[in-house]
């Protein structure tokens, strides 16, 4: 392997970052400094903690220029959108530490005369979180401000395809005061980073990505008996029922389909529409896609940018070929979207009918700009297409019957069910999958569950 890790951007193939690989020695003098920091970080009271993270998002929100044009070069989010990741992570980490100090106040039980008790939430120490390219800030802000905020010191080792990203939020976090050691990045090969998984002072691995990278976390830590949260991969549908307001489903199952060229783990990526909708979802999908201009993802008129790498929109491509040979209908002509070439990472947003669960492009993770349609006569029919699936992050329903919904979503399984909406993480609540989505869970107070222990404290007070 190259002793440099280097950034090719997808917009024009070039390299965009280059950076060295960290040495053992760097990534032995990383856990040293954590180990040096973590007594110390872990006795600091949460709300200095919090005025601590308060002062780095706003560093973090100040650069969101810089940061959205990085992104854009780094991983092909149009221009237009990028900044959009940056108020997320501001979002999000704002609810955090907003609700720090109570989810982590000590659980106090009711009075029992001659003792006090309680349970007191222990940080577990130093977390190891990786992080994936395709969201890179959204991602990673989901454990890392927790974690700090819990009390644990923090190893963010991000996507080779968006190193900048963890620069940049250890530098938003230094800027504000936060002390040495605390909180630091490392670039690491796979290999690098399996191993460091085995580090004896790592006590919890937060992960988002592959299935098979989730497996390599599990054998990694396999007898270490430490915690591990892993988001996986997501094959999300959505459901359209008779009752739905057709214009509202779909602006927005094909915006959840289609918004960062279909790279995101709880995008739509199959829609299940009742038979009584069905022709005119079809036609009202077909002819907004059509709208969407393909291009530079530094272009601002550009709603589509390329894929991340000219593989991933190969291997979509390969997926419609196959779907279509096996019957499908191809709705849009990618001649009509002057950017898409096969061999490159543009590739045309494409709609299919004539699906059914028998082709990979309905049952095997897409993450590109494609989406299968397929046509339901009711609940029943759908719940079964929506649970027939290995993987379980979010699903999607659109009704305007609230009642019949909720019945619906109970069966559901999902971590997230969403009513008239898709595609978005409200950080009050847990973030979590079922299956093969992984497993342990993010934001929310639930989240802080799982970046800390429970100790309980039995004291006698009368003797």
């Amino acid at each position: 392997m190259s002793k440099l890790l280097q950034t090719f951007s997808p917009i024009d193939g070039s390299v965009y970052v280059e950076r060295p690989w960290a040495s053992q020695a760097e990534v032995a003098a990383a856990l040293e400094r954590a180990e040096a920091a973590r007594g110390m970080w872990k006795c600091v009271p949460v709300a200095e903690r919090v005025t601590i993270t308060r002062r780095a998002i706003a560093a973090f929100a100040a650069r969101e220029a810089q940061l959205a044009e990085e992104l854009c070069w780094m991983m092909g989010r149009p221009i237009r959108y990028a900044p959009g990741e940056i108020r997320g992570f501001v979002e999000r980490a704002t609810w955090m530490a907003d609700i720090a100090e109570e989810s982590l106040a000590d659980i106090r039980l009711p009075d029992k005369p001659g003792f006090t008790r309680l349970i007191r939430r222990e940080p577990l120490g130093l977390a190891l979180v990786i992080a994936p390219w395709n969201y890179p800030y959204l991602t990673a802000v989901n454990a890392v401000v927790p974690a700090l905020l819990a009390g644990n010191c923090v190893l963010l080792k991000h996507s080779a395809q968006t190193p900048l990203c963890a620069e940049r939020m250890v530098e938003a976090f230094t800027e504000a005061g936060l002390p040495a050691g605390v909180l630091q990045y490392l670039h690491l090969t796979h290999g690098d980073t399996e191993q460091l998984i085995q580090a004896e002072p790592v006590r919890h691995v937060a992960f988002t990505g592959s299935v098979a990278g989730g497996a390599m976390v599990e054998r990694a830590a396999a007898g270490r008996f430490i915690s591990t949260g892993l988001e996986l991969g997501g094959k999300d549908p959505a459901y359209v029922r008779a009752d739905a307001n057709l214009g509202h489903a779909v602006e927005t199952a094909i915006d959840g389909a289609f918004f960062n060229s279909g790279q995101s783990c709880c995008g739509i990526e199959r829609i299940y529409v009742h038979a009584d909708l069905f022709d005119d979802f079809v036609e009202q999908a077909v002819a907004l896609v059509g709208q969407y201009r393909l291009g530079r993802s530094d272009d601002p008129e550009t709603t589509l940018g390329p894929l991340v790498r000219a593989e991933a929109a190969e291997f979509v491509r390969a997926q419609v070929r196959e779907a279509v040979g096996q019957g499908a209908r191809a709705h849009l002509d990618p001649a009509a979207f002057a950017r898409d070439e096969p061999g490159s990472a543009y590739l045309a947003p494409q709609v299919l009918t004539g699906v059914h669960h028998g082709m990979r492009v309905m049952n095997e993770e897409s993450f590109g700009p494609v989406v299968g349609i397929q046509k339901v006569r009711g609940d029943e029919e759908a719940l079964a297409l929506m649970n027939d699936s290995p993987y379980g992050l979010t699903a999607a329903i659109f009704s305007q019957d609230e009642v019949a919904a909720l019945a619906l979503a109970d069966r559901v399984e999902a971590g997230t069910v969403f009513l008239n909406r898709c595609d978005y993480l409200d950080p009050a609540l847990a973030w979590t999958g079922v299956k093969q989505s992984g497993r342990g869970c993010t934001l929310s107070r639930v989240g802080y569950e799982h970046l800390t222990r429970p100790k309980s404290f039995h004291f006698k007070t009368s003797l």
